[in-house]
Formats: C-alpha cells, structure tokens, sequence
C-alpha cells in the first residue's frame, strides 16, 4: 500500500475521533496537502506536507507511514512527523493561553443565582 484516503489516514493517525469528522473538516478546507486545499477521497503518501487546522492548534506534518486500522496512540504517532516550527508555534501558543486565557472560552451559558449576586454586588459599588 502507498498511497490511501486522507480522511482515513487522519482518522488512523488520530487526528480526529471519526473519519466523517476527518471528512468534514477536509470538505471544509481545513487540512491542506502540500498547500492546496483537497477532498477526502484525495490520496496521501508518505511524504506528503499536512497543515491540519484542529481549533486553535495548527499542525505542519509530514506523512512517514500508512494505515487502514485506528491503533494505539503510540502507533498513531509512528504515522506523521511533526515539523519544529509547528511544536514551536503550538507550544507558544499554549503558553500564552495559560498567562492570559480568554474568560469566554472557560464561560459557557447563563451566569448561576450565585453568580448573579455577585455580578450585582459589584455593579452597586461602582
């Protein structure tokens, strides 16, 4: 086997849970091959340029290996080489997160009774 389905390729090597999300996320122009945007049915081989958009992370790999079957992490990472400049980026970016992360992203929904109060409280004393 050299060459296989993108969307199944990333569903093997984890990049996402399922390979319709693998497929809808390649049908959407959020992973490119060698640059260019593609379908999921295109076919990858080793040593294809992968620039995978998950989020807010950004993955620059390069294929090393192919596989049919969903495996253990371990195996998965056997799959793909990441390039520096994306673990320099995707560790950068971590680490601002952490400094100064987005209250929005925590935040999900309506404030609580609790929360309400307080938000009063704090409102009054201005």
């Amino acid at each position: 086997m050299d060459e296989m389905r993108i969307d199944k390729w990333l569903w093997a090597a984890r990049f996402f849970k399922t390979r319709s999300a693998a497929q809808e996320e390649v049908s959407l122009g959020r992973v490119l091959v060698d640059g260019s945007r593609a379908k999921p049915s295109r076919s990858i081989r080793p040593g294809n340029l992968l620039e995978i958009r998950r989020g807010e992370e950004v993955f620059k790999v390069y294929v090393e290996g192919l596989s049919n079957t969903r495996g253990p992490a371990a195996v998965a990472q056997k799959l793909y080489r990441e390039t520096q400049e994306s673990k320099t980026m995707r560790e950068a970016r971590a680490a601002a997160a952490k400094i100064a992360f987005e209250p929005s992203v925590v935040r999900k929904g309506r404030p609580t009774k609790k929360e309400g109060r307080e938000l009063r409280r704090f409102k009054d004393s201005l």
